[in-house]
């Protein structure tokens, strides 16, 4: 299974994606990590053309996991996924890999979002992640409107992992 962790920056994909890999055997196909190991500092870019690139890095790897292990749940991570066609691309990816998909979108309050930014300044991958990119991509955040599970992650992290569980059919 495919799990897209959608949500704006800060808003706790991470931290989820990483602990339902664990309870889970998956893995999580992180973009920010990728693109960190592809591209030379002077060479990362945070455009929308590199960030779908990487994108397409995640979705050749999930396809090399699946040819190892069809049952593996791969989690996408890194990106907001805040637009349909970013979706729609990976859903497209799973029919192809015949592989089913989830949306996870995390949510939490802008204070928490902003909180979690700060403390993590300088540990995250993506050099531009800070409350400033978080509100740009909140303004321009499309609307789900696929089938999902929204994850309240101001919650404590068990409560976020037992929803998230349950939508992927694991509880």
């Amino acid at each position: 299974m495919i799990v897209l962790m959608a949500g704006l920056p800060g808003s706790g994909k991470s931290t989820l994606a990483r602990e339902l890999a664990v309870r889970t055997s998956g893995a999580v196909l992180d973009k920010d990590a990728i693109r960190k190991a592809l591209f030379t500092p002077e060479d990362i870019e945070y455009s929308t053309e590199q960030d779908d690139f990487c994108q397409e890095v995640m979705l050749e790897a999930a396809a090399f996991l699946f040819r190892k292990n069809l049952a593996r749940h791969v989690f996408l991570d890194g990106r907001p996924f805040s637009r349909r066609s970013q979706i729609e691309q990976v859903i497209q990816a799973g029919e192809a890999l015949n592989q089913s998909w989830c949306i996870l979108e995390c949510v939490c309050s802008d204070e928490t979002a902003r909180t979690r930014m700060e403390e993590q300044a300088g540990e995250h991958p993506a050099e531009n992640r800070d409350y400033g990119l978080y509100l740009r991509v909140k303004a321009q955040f499309e609307e789900i409107t696929f089938a999902k599970t929204v994850i309240d992650t101001d919650q404590p992290l068990e409560s976020c992992v037992e929803s998230a569980l349950r939508a992927l059919g694991k509880l």
